[in-house]
């Protein structure tokens, strides 16, 4: 697995000298993740946001959410690098 995290900054260096480096930002990279996350898996909204390390809002839920959800999110951006990387390695 730690081959294709390092993968994922090769790559996306090669798709950035083919586009205008205008054009590219660290968010749009992190709205493409979450884009395909959503249209293309079976993870739990949460489980997603919480990849991306976004608060929860309401008090009561982020009271009450304790868990890290690790395994859950290490597989889901495994998923991830294999998607970014072009790869078909299983997590």
């Amino acid at each position: 697995m730690a081959q294709i995290w390092m993968q994922i900054p090769v790559k996306v260096a090669q798709f950035s000298m083919t586009v205008n480096s205008d054009d590219l930002t660290v968010h749009g990279f992190r709205s493409t993740f979450r884009d395909w996350a959503a249209e293309t898996t079976n993870y739990p909204n949460i489980v997603c946001e919480m990849a991306l390390s976004h608060t929860i809002i309401n008090a009561a839920e982020a009271a009450y959410r304790r868990g890290d959800l690790m395994d859950r999110r290490r597989m889901l951006m495994n998923d991830w690098a294999n998607y970014a990387t072009g790869t078909t390695e299983t997590s």
